[in-house]
């Protein structure tokens, strides 16, 4: 087999095995963690200090290739929990033999790949395991995030709310702009700011195999109400910016213009297999008048959804809101409510329910979020506050609706997205809520770091509900490095199900199980240290699997075998984004018989999203929430009985 058909089959063999695994080292890209001095030790925490803004740091560098001994040993450790004894003597031999052997030469490849490039991962990163990935961006790597709720008591009050929104974004933007965003610091080492940049404008164009990403900056915003798109300027004739009621006004206009339902929504095929989508976008671009309204939504600053109400008001209590308002903000409820009042290809797409439901979705491939969460309480503190009125532009555009000739085949597409996307809407299991017992404070004045305290909760709330250990990832920032996105924190280990059975062991006393919960904590944070250096096991291993695919060599054995196979299986998706407002940020499972947890830790309470699959029987939301809120409850009891006996 020659050189070229082998890297081919190498990549088809990518694509089938990995994209889902490479899905769970990307879809949780929150915050990113950092350390901060807590006393004598370290206090893993998801904020950033700040510095002088982006304009004046120094060449940050490069993206380090670990040495080859030490990720192998590492990786022995994190396989270790999902192995029996016989099963990790043969893993063991396996990673020895390629220590030995294969591993050498892809180790010395990627460290030449290191040599030509400022950051050996970036460009492979963004093509493996965004823009090859062909499954929906819906649910499976758009995250929402769900603002504080609102009542809207009119349609004015929406469009109001809409109009500030805008106004803040725009406001935001502008500090992009100008390099007025505070540097943001680990420690003392600045972090790459570089995705602030790609946030407004950015869109991406659906491909067959692998899509492209289109990079734009515009004076104006697409707008989709009841399923129609329009193009509304942001800035008059005059070049004057519009103020909120110029803005509430011409939204207004919108709203008249489309008030039934457009019977072409064309936004829901934003919400199919990348493929499929490709396909229909190449049969809608032959047409003149659709490839102009392609062009002109890509091009935009961003997306306004005005949504129809979602029933956020007719619900029994709080969590039932939050689900509700969790769901619309990642699938906007399917094709009969706002699912195809979206284009889920815009990175940034801002969501104001007719009745409170607040929010954005946003498309995950440039950047993670810290810039979104960054965003969204800029805007919460702009809206809260009372702020002059700007003066008004002197001449206002009218808004334009976009046109689509849609032919016999793409009304079929259309049908079809309509079905695939409400299949999707039916099977994700939502559990959006509010733990209220303790916060942060709690966890700190235990001297113990609240990332990794809530950490071994979710470990331990999975191994009460399974009675088997759970692959577990949690994003880690590698952004003190030019053109750094993440690396995994592998939160399962030896420790950490050591924790979880001596938790559930009757004959274990409260001594015992301290001492586990503090050495699991210990050794999460550890793990965690080293991954924000990126000294994490999964990137370097991807690193050199697409090394000996791009040479044309075969793919060593030990990414088949079963220590790599399940210790990759994440069953357990998480990330921390600790907005300062009462909002929370949501996604989809990894896997089928997976769970999500998106958490943000406050002073006194932490808003947790959590969510599985309904199809699969061995899953359900309430009963993983359960499990979680009562681990966090045994975690606390624990403590303080462990602390009274001391007195």
């Amino acid at each position: 087999m020659s050189n070229n058909s082998r890297v081919t089959v190498q990549k088809s063999k990518l694509q089938h095995e990995d994209h889902k695994m490479l899905r769970g080292l990307r879809i949780c890209g929150s915050r990113g963690l950092f350390l901060e001095p807590y006393a004598s030790s370290l206090q893993i925490a998801c904020n950033y200090t700040s510095t002088q803004p982006s304009a004046r740091v120094q060449k940050l560098p490069r993206l380090p290739v670990p040495k080859l001994n030490d990720t192998l040993s590492k990786y022995l450790k994190t396989v270790q929990p999902f192995l029996n004894d016989e099963e990790f003597v043969a893993t063991s031999t396996l990673v020895k033999e390629f220590e030995g052997g294969v591993g050498q030469k892809l180790q010395a490849l990627l460290e030449k790949r290191a040599g030509k490039h400022e950051n050996w991962l970036e460009e492979w990163w963004l093509n493996t395991a965004y823009l090859e990935y062909r499954d929906p961006v819906v649910v499976f790597s758009s995250p929402g995030l769900v603002f504080p709720f609102r009542k809207f008591n009119s349609q004015e009050d929406q469009l109001r709310y809409a109009a500030k929104t805008l106004i803040a974004a725009l406001d935001y933007k502008a500090l992009i702009d100008n390099d007025q965003i505070p540097v943001e610091m680990m420690g003392k080492s600045p972090l790459d700011m570089a995705q602030y940049k790609k946030i407004f404008g950015t869109c991406r164009i659906p491909y067959a195999k692998r899509d492209k990403l289109s990079f734009n900056d515009a004076k104006y915003i697409t707008v989709i109400h009841n399923n129609h798109i329009f193009h509304v300027d942001l800035w008059g004739s005059d070049g004057k910016r519009l103020n909120v009621d110029q803005i509430a006004e011409v939204l207004k206009k919108v709203v008249d213009l489309s008030m039934a339902p457009s019977s072409n929504p064309i936004g829901i095929l934003t919400s199919e297999n990348r493929d499929a989508w490709a396909k229909a976008y190449q049969i809608l671009s032959k047409d003149k008048v659709n490839r102009d309204s392609l062009k002109d939504v890509e091009s935009s600053l961003a997306v306004l959804c005005l949504d129809s109400a979602s029933g956020l008001w007719q619900c029994a209590d709080d969590d039932v809101r939050r689900c509700v308002a969790g769901a619309q903000t990642i699938h906007g409820g399917g094709s009969p409510r706002n699912g195809a009042n979206r284009w889920f290809d815009k990175t940034l797409q801002f969501i104001v329910g007719a009745d409170g439901v607040t929010g954005l979705t946003y498309e995950h491939s440039p950047a993670e979020g810290q810039p979104i969460a960054v965003l969204t309480d800029f805007i919460i503190k702009y809206i809260e506050q009372d702020r002059a009125v700007e003066s008004p532009s002197s001449n206002v555009k009218e808004p334009v609706r976009l046109e689509f000739n849609v032919d016999s085949e793409v009304t079929s597409m259309i049908n079809t997205a309509k079905q695939s996307l409400d299949k999707l809407v039916a099977d994700l299991d939502l559990n959006c809520f509010k733990y209220d017992k303790y916060g942060k404070n709690f966890i700190k004045s235990q001297k113990m770091s609240p990332d990794s305290y809530l950490q071994m909760a979710m470990q331990y709330a999975f191994y009460r509900l399974h009675k088997t250990p759970g692959a577990h990832y949690e994003s880690a920032a590698t952004r003190m490095y030019t053109g750094g996105r993440t690396e995994t924190i592998r939160s399962c280990s030896v420790q950490s199900v050591a924790f979880a059975a001596t938790m559930i062991d009757t004959r274990a006393t409260a001594q015992d199980k301290l001492a586990a919960m503090r050495a699991a904590i210990a050794a999460h944070k550890d793990y965690t240290v080293q991954a924000l250096q990126g000294f994490g096991v999964d990137r370097h291993l991807l690193g050199l699997k697409l090394t000996a695919i791009e040479n044309g060599i075969e793919v060593p054995k030990l990414y088949s075998d079963p220590g790599y196979v399940r210790s990759a299986h994440m069953r357990i998706s998480t990330s921390q984004v600790a907005c300062k407002c009462d909002g929370f940020m949501c996604y989809g499972p990894l896997v089928a018989d997976g769970y999500s947890t998106c958490y943000n830790p406050r002073d006194n309470d932490v808003n947790f999203a959590t969510a599985a699959f309904t199809s699969h029987p061995a899953t359900a939301a309430a009963q993983y929430r359960a499990a979680l809120e009562t681990a966090l409850r045994d975690m606390h009891d624990l403590l303080l009985v462990t602390a009274r006996s001391k007195l």
